[in-house]
C-alpha cells in the first residue's frame, strides 16, 4: 500500500509539474502575425484580472442564458410546480392533471409576470419558447398515442346503439351552440383576416370536446369504472374522441389548404392514411407483435419500433396537412387489443410523457393564456358566458340523449357532467387553433379557462349526486 502511494504521489509531482512547466513557457510564445504586447497591452491584462471577479460572474450569467442551460432550468422549475400543484389538488380529490393544468397557468404572465415580471421574462424570455414548445409537442404525440392505445374497440362494440347515440349528442348540440355562438364573437374576437367559416367550425369542435383519459381516471378513482354508468361514460367518451378528432382533422385541412380543392385532396389523403392504417398496418402488427409472446420477449426493440411507428405516422399526417397528434392518435388506435402489450407500452410511454414532457405542454400553453386581457366587466361577462354554451352543449346534450336511452335522471346528469370534462384533450385542440391562427389570445384565453373549469367542476357535481343517492338510500330504508 505505501509503494502505491509513494508512486502516486511521485506521478502527481512529476506530471504536474511538467504540465506547469510547460504553460509559463508556453505563455511566452505569439502565432505568427500577432502583434508584439505592448505597455498599454500589459496594463490592458492587468486591468482585466483586476475585475476578474466580475468578469467571473458575467461568465456565469452567460452560461446561465445559453439555450440548453435555460432549458434544463425551466425543466426542473415546470416539473417542479407542476408535482407540488398537481398534489394539492389531489388533496381536494380532483386528478393531479388538472392541478398541472393549473400549474401552467401560474407560471404564464396571468401570475408570475404580473407578480414578478423581471423573474418570467428571464426564465422564459421570448427567444426559448421555441424550444419549448418543440419539446412539449413530443410529450403530446406521446400522450395521444397512449389515448390511442386506451381505446377499447371491443368495450365500444358493446355498448355501441348508447354510446353513439349519447356521445354523437354530445357532439352535435355543442358544436351547434359553438357554431350559433361565432355569430356573436365573430366580428369583435376573431383574428383580422380570418374567414367566417375557419372560426365558426373550430368553435363548433372545441366546444364538443370530452378529455377521455381524464374521465377515464376520475371513473378509477371513485370506483366507478366496472359500474354500468362508468362502462357506458368511457365507451361514450371514446366515440366522442374518435369523432371528434376526425372532425377536427377535417377543419385543419380546410384551414390550412389553399382552397376547397386544396381541402378535398387533404381529405382525400387523410381517408386513405386512415384505411391504410386500419386495414394494413394494423393486422401486420398484430402479427409481429404476436411473435414476441410471452410478455419476457417485449423488450427495448419492441419499444424502438413502437417509436419509430408513432413519428412516422405522426410524420405522415402532419405532412399531409392535418396535424401531426392525429397521426399519434391513430398509431395507438393501432395496437393490438392484447392486454399485455397495452400495458407494457402504457408503462413505459405515459409515465415519461405525463411526468415531464406534459407539464412543459401546460407552461407553454400558460406562457399562452392572458388571463390579463379580460381586464373588464364585458371580458369577464364574456368568459363566463362561453363557459355556460360550453356547459349548456355537452352536459344538457349528453344528459337529455342518456335520459331518452332509458337511463335514470341521476345517471344521465353523472353521464353529462362526465362528457363535460374537457381537460388536456381541449387544450391540445385550442393550441392548435392559436398556432393556425383562427383564436386570438383573448378568446384562447377565454377557452382556456372554459377547458379548466368544466373540467374542474366534474368531482364536485358527482360528489353531489353521491349525496342525493345516499340521501335517497336514507329516506327509501325509512320508508320500509
Amino acid at each position: 500500500m505505501s509503494r502505491n502511494l509513494v508512486f502516486y504521489v511521485l506521478m502527481l509531482a512529476l506530471f504536474g509539474a511538467g504540465i506547469l512547466f510547460t504553460l509559463d513557457y508556453g505563455s511566452q510564445l505569439r502565432p505568427a502575425g500577432a502583434p508584439a504586447t505592448t505597455a498599454s497591452g500589459v496594463q490592458a491584462g492587468a486591468a482585466g484580472e483586476g475585475g476578474a471577479g466580475g468578469g467571473i460572474l458575467a461568465g456565469l450569467v452567460d452560461n446561465l442564458k445559453q439555450p440548453l442551460c435555460l432549458l434544463l432550468l425551466q425543466v426542473i422549475v415546470i416539473a417542479a410546480a407542476a408535482r407540488l400543484v398537481g398534489a394539492l389538488f389531489e388533496r381536494i380529490r380532483q386528478p393531479r392533471v388538472i392541478g398541472e393544468m393549473v400549474a401552467g397557468i401560474l407560471l404564464g404572465p396571468s401570475l408570475l409576470g404580473w407578480l414578478a415580471p423581471t423573474a418570467q421574462g428571464f426564465l422564459f424570455p421570448a427567444s426559448s419558447l421555441g424550444a419549448l414548445r418543440i419539446l412539449s409537442q413530443i410529450g403530446v404525440i406521446l400522450f395521444m398515442f397512449v389515448v390511442g392505445i386506451e381505446l377499447n374497440v371491443r368495450h365500444l362494440r358493446e355498448k355501441s346503439h348508447a354510446a353513439v347515440l349519447v356521445s354523437h349528442a354530445s357532439i352535435v348540440v355543442p358544436f351547434f351552440l359553438g357554431v350559433v355562438f361565432s355569430l356573436f364573437l365573430y366580428q369583435a374576437q376573431a383574428p383580422a383576416g380570418l374567414h367566417f367559416s375557419a372560426f365558426a367550425l373550430f368553435l363548433g369542435v372545441s366546444m364538443s370536446i370530452t378529455a377521455f383519459p381524464v374521465l377515464a381516471r376520475i371513473l378509477e378513482e371513485r370506483n366507478l369504472s366496472r359500474t354500468h354508468l362508468g362502462s357506458t361514460a368511457i365507451a361514450c367518451a371514446a366515440v366522442d374522441d374518435v369523432t371528434a378528432w376526425c372532425l377536427l382533422a377535417v377543419v385543419v385541412a380546410i384551414v390550412k389548404a389553399n382552397g376547397i380543392g386544396g381541402a378535398l385532396v387533404t381529405i382525400g389523403l387523410t381517408l386513405l392514411f386512415i384505411i391504410f392504417m386500419l386495414f394494413v398496418a394494423r393486422p401486420r402488427i398484430a402479427r409481429a407483435v404476436a411473435r414476441r409472446r410471452p410478455p419476457a420477449r417485449m423488450g427495448t426493440g419492441m419499444l424502438a419500433a413502437t417509436f419509430l411507428f408513432v413519428f412516422a405516422s405522426a410524420w405522415t399526417t402532419e405532412v399531409i396537412g392535418i396535424h401531426a397528434l392525429f397521426g399519434a392518435f391513430l398509431a395507438g388506435v393501432c395496437m393490438p387489443q392484447d392486454l399485455g402489450v397495452r400495458e407494457f407500452l402504457r408503462s413505459r410511454l405515459e409515465t415519461f410523457s405525463s411526468v415531464l414532457l406534459l407539464p412543459l405542454f401546460f407552461a407553454f400553453t400558460g406562457l399562452r393564456t392572458q388571463v390579463g386581457l379580460l381586464n373588464d366587466w364585458q371580458g369577464w361577462l364574456l368568459c363566463l358566458t362561453v363557459i355556460a354554451v360550453a356547459i349548456a352543449g355537452k352536459l344538457g346534450g349528453s344528459m337529455a340523449a342518456a335520459r331518452w336511452t332509458g337511463m335514470s335522471w341521476t345517471d344521465s346528469f353523472s353521464l353529462g357532467t362526465l362528457m363535460n370534462t374537457r381537460g388536456l384533450v381541449e387544450l391540445i385542440a385550442l393550441n392548435i387553433g392559436y398556432d393556425l391562427g383562427i383564436l386570438s389570445p383573448r378568446i384562447f384565453a377565454m377557452m382556456v379557462l372554459m377547458a379548466l373549469i368544466t373540467t374542474f367542476m366534474t368531482g364536485p357535481l358527482l360528489g353531489l349526486v353521491e349525496l342525493v343517492r345516499r340521501r335517497e338510500t336514507v329516506a327509501a330504508r325509512a320508508a320500509a
